[in-house]
């Protein structure tokens, strides 16, 4: 199992319709948080090994409808 945190940038007004969208649609999908500064949305995701991170979140995240950019960030090794 890989994670990967995508931050997403999204359309003014519809942080909360794409948070939800998320949360509802994307089994890979673990927590959403609304956040500040350049990003509105930070998304923690657990992929399967085998899995195109690419693939997931150019087909699954970025088409969804409100979001304007993401950023993508792998994850290492989780401590505590």
């Amino acid at each position: 199992m890989k994670t990967i945190f995508v931050q997403i940038k999204c359309e003014l007004g519809e942080a909360y319709k794409v948070a939800d969208e998320l949360v509802q649609d994307i089994e890979q999908i673990s927590e959403v948080h609304s956040t500040s500064g350049q990003y509105d949305l930070l998304v923690k995701c657990y992929l399967d090994d085998d899995a195109d991170i690419g693939h997931f979140v150019t087909e699954s995240i970025q088409t969804l409808p409100g979001i304007k950019d993401t950023f993508t960030l792998i994850a290492f090794k989780a401590f505590g």
